[in-house]
């Protein structure tokens, strides 16, 4: 199961860890990733997405999913999410 946001693109970083000693150690910063259901208003119907906190608040803020599906790049999306995306389109384009 992949930390990473369908939304955004947002995975796992690396860093250290360091000591008052200064010892250096790897470590691993993991978003903070959510199992949520997103409804779409055009399409009618809800999806099961892996959605960092961050990527939820900014959906909340653009409007809800279709808006901030439509102003995103196709490059951050997941493939589930570049499927809903088209969908949406479809729809926008026939009504």
């Amino acid at each position: 199961m992949a930390r990473r946001c369908e939304l955004t693109g947002k995975g796992v970083q690396a860093g250290n860890n360091v000591s008052h000693a200064n010892n250096k150690t790897r470590r691993r910063f993991l978003p903070n990733v959510q199992e949520v259901r997103l409804m779409s208003e055009s399409l009618g119907r809800s999806f099961n997405m892996k959605v960092s906190a961050a990527a939820l608040r900014s959906v909340e803020h653009n409007g809800g999913l279709d808006k901030f599906l439509l102003k995103s790049r196709d490059s951050s999306l997941s493939l589930q999410a570049r499927r809903v995306k088209r969908d949406i389109q479809k729809a926008a384009a026939s009504a």
